[in-house]
């Protein structure tokens, strides 16, 4: 990764954000529907949606917490329907929602829920009524300064229709009997995948230097199996080399293709028991384990996870019974799945028949001195002074990155006269150096 890249990707997280998506929606007519479902769907798949679970008691307090979560999601998803018109709230929620739109470039995706886009365009048809209503509402207004109040409200709301009916959506009719969890699979999956990228991704590296080049070739082949294939992958090399930080990036770069996903961190630390459960527990969305023994554990796996296409990536494995436990035979998942394996020893993933094994390379001596460079001086090259010392260091850790970050990190903020007597200390001592004291 260049300079740019990962100056580019350490600001891009640095933007906070409370909500992946806002529904806005008439209670009345989709909140134990369609809008209810779909607000589910989105929690299911791992995204922070915000719904408004109050239909009743509304005040300014209440509009003010509406209209701050609208200006921190990410999305806002507008279910017009047959009462959407009706109601104040929900067309004020429209208005703050197409401003944030113009003014802090947010994503709008209108679904129009059993009525003609181009009601809501003209706000005839189905809207008519409601704004007939409240025109009368204007007229009955005694105060002149609360009518021309009530008369501009109007106005933005026929403007904010207007704008969001001409925005690219979807439409859902009354004949589409049956066609709303094919709506709602399409909007998860794909829609919002699509726009949201970075949700659920994982933490890969404070600096992440050179690790989509490396793992580029895995995503391609993971990428390249049939449709039905399951495909199982092993990443192995020595420790420090990475092999984690590489399963996270390619986790990222591939997991919006997945409803069902688990990444299992260090599964070497795990009993087998709660490994299993914490793999079913991820796929199902489950907060407790129902597995009470190993063997139980591998009837639950097949059942629940034979027929979904996964994505699975057990990471630091150790010992064979890890994999015969929790992927034992390909068959135990749905077509499409993809496993990824990463271990230092290259003997287990022959031993579960893999169908391909990566040996992760070391970092380029290019790659190695920027990643140094990035945690001893908060830049990618070195300070004026302390290449040559910094070349050292690089060609001591061998181009590892865990060696890169613990010696970079070690001599920040040091004089290079410190440096110096580090190193030779290294050249003296090299298996009880620095490494070894912060291993």
């Amino acid at each position: 990764m260049t300079t740019h890249e990962a100056s580019s990707s350490s600001s891009s997280k640095s933007k906070l954000w409370n909500y992946d998506v806002f529904l806005s929606f008439s209670g009345i007519d989709t909140r134990n529907g369609f809008t209810g479902h779909l607000h589910a769907a989105l929690t299911d798949r791992g995204y922070q949606a915000y719904i408004d679970e109050d239909d009743l008691e509304r005040g300014e307090e209440i509009k003010e917490e509406l209209f701050r979560a609208i200006e921190e999601a990410r999305i806002s998803i507008i279910v017009f329907s047959k009462s959407y018109a009706d109601s104040s709230w929900c067309l004020d929620e429209l208005v703050k929602i197409m401003e944030c739109r113009y003014k802090l470039g947010r994503r709008v995706l209108p679904i129009f829920y059993h009525v003609d886009p181009s009601h809501v365009r003209k706000q005839n048809g189905d809207l008519a009524q409601a704004f007939q209503k409240h025109e009368e509402g204007i007229r009955e207004e005694k105060d002149d300064k609360k009518r021309e109040a009530k008369q501009e409200r109007v106005k933005q709301w026929r403007k904010a229709l207007t704008e969001a009916a001409n925005l690219s959506g979807q439409h859902l009719q009354i004949t589409d009997n049956g066609h709303e969890a094919k709506l709602i699979r399409e909007i998860v999956g794909k829609i919002i995948t699509e726009w949201l990228p970075s949700a659920n991704e994982l933490n890969v590296a404070k600096y992440p230097v050179g690790i989509n080049s490396r793992v580029q070739d895995i995503i391609s082949y993971l990428s390249s199996g049939g449709s039905n294939d399951v495909v199982m992958v092993g990443i192995w090399g020595m420790g420090g080399l990475g092999k984690t930080t590489a399963a996270k990036a390619i986790y990222n770069q591939i997991h919006h293709k997945f409803q069902f996903k688990s990444f299992l961190a260090n599964v070497s630390e795990y009993d087998l028991v709660d490994l299993q459960g914490k793999l079913i527990s991820d796929i199902l969305k489950q907060t407790e384990s129902k597995v009470t023994s190993v063997d139980g554990g591998i009837n639950l796996i097949k059942n629940h996870l034979q027929h979904r296409s996964v994505l699975v990536i057990i990471d630091n494995v150790d010992k064979v019974e890890q994999l015969n436990t929790i992927a034992g035979n390909r068959d135990w998942f749905g077509p499409g799945s993809r496993i990824i394996i990463t271990t230092r020893d290259e003997r287990l993933l022959k031993q579960v028949k893999v169908d391909k094994i990566y040996l992760l390379k070391e970092m380029n001596e290019e790659e190695a001195l920027e990643l140094f460079s990035w945690h001893a001086f908060g830049n990618s090259w070195p300070d004026e002074g302390y290449l040559e010392l910094s070349k050292e260091f690089v060609s001591y850790s061998g181009g590892l990155p865990l060696a890169l970050e613990v010696l970079g990190s070690y001599m920040a903020k040091r004089t290079p006269s410190v440096w110096e007597s580090e190193l030779e200390k290294l050249k003296k001592f090299p298996d009880e150096g620095i490494m070894n004291r912060y291993k």
